[in-house]
């Protein structure tokens, strides 16, 4: 015991001396990040609201790991500011959706520009092999610290609507701002489809993402992919990616061929996600006066 006591006790001593190291080097003692008017944490919280705009308190607490009563009045001093705007939610009075104003824009541009300046004269000195090297090993760091909670993702098709999916979905139509929103007889009547489905992402536990398929009538052997949502605090395990495996295999297994979806020019990160597995563009295939652009994806058997 005492020798393995002695070996966690020198990998925690190591561990803690990278950590004195790279917050140095990065400046991350300063009382003002990147020398600018903000906080460390404070940075943060503009950065995330401007990457997902009307984002929940909630759910920016998760994504940070910070407690209720830090972020609020972190939240209060940015609003009073006039970088932040906090907007209650028509779906829960209780949360606030959270958007940057225009000064809030520029803030965030700022610490973008700052920030890559920082990066790029640490990244100045070394040479082509030294910054592969740095990469792979910050992508090596990021791969075995987030493996555990990679393993407990769990995909689930509902047989009934519960609370899980009225929160996700509440929060997706609040994310995307969507002005024509599903009835729970709506969507309970998608579950109850064969051909249709609604799946919901566990991640330990937690309901943290969720999809629906639904047949079109519309279009011979085809389904419309709708309401694809990943919480803030839950992206980066591949989540999106496996409720669409998911959704494919299902459509797959009840013969169709393909897959439909509508977006908006704003979701950017979405659209690329979408282009990324196979999606191509078509025509207009629905009435929907949000969207403005239409893609859709061969799921059939190639010839």
């Amino acid at each position: 015991m005492a020798a393995s006591n002695t070996k966690e006790e020198e990998q925690i001593s190591a561990v803690r001396e990278f950590n004195r190291f790279y917050t140095a080097r990065l400046g991350l003692l300063r009382k003002r990040h990147l020398d600018g008017d903000f906080s460390l944490t404070e940075a943060r919280i503009l950065y995330e609201i401007g990457a997902a705009p009307r984002l929940t308190a909630s759910a920016l607490r998760e994504t940070l790991g910070l407690n209720a009563g830090y972020v609020s009045r972190s939240l209060a001093l940015l609003t009073k500011r006039k970088l932040v705007r906090q907007t209650p939610s028509r779906q829960d009075g209780r949360e606030k959706l959270l958007t940057l104003s225009p000064e809030g824009d520029s803030a965030v541009a700022w610490l973008n520009e700052q920030s890559a300046l920082q990066i790029q004269g640490l990244l100045a000195h070394l040479n082509s092999t030294g910054r592969d090297a740095l990469l792979d090993s910050l992508a090596k760091i990021r791969s075995i610290l987030i493996e555990p909670e990679r393993l407990s993702v769990r995909i689930v098709r509902l047989s009934q609507f519960n609370d899980d999916a009225i929160q996700l979905l509440q929060e997706y139509y609040e994310a995307v701002r969507v002005l024509q929103r599903d009835t729970p007889e709506a969507i309970q009547t998608i579950i109850d489809d064969p051909g249709s489905g609604v799946w919901l992402a566990y991640l330990d536990k937690k309901a943290v993402g969720c999809v629906v398929l639904r047949k079109l009538g519309s279009v011979p052997l085809a389904g419309e992919c709708k309401r694809l949502y990943v919480q803030p605090g839950a992206r980066g395990h591949r989540i999106a990616d496996k409720l669409l495996d998911a959704q494919e295999s299902f459509a797959r297994s009840k013969g169709l061929r393909w897959i439909y979806l509508d977006s908006y020019d704003d979701l950017k990160v979405a659209i690329a996600l979408y282009r990324k597995r196979g999606y191509v563009p078509c025509e207009r295939f629905n009435d929907n006066p949000q969207a403005t652009i239409f893609l859709r994806k061969n799921i059939g058997p190639r010839s």
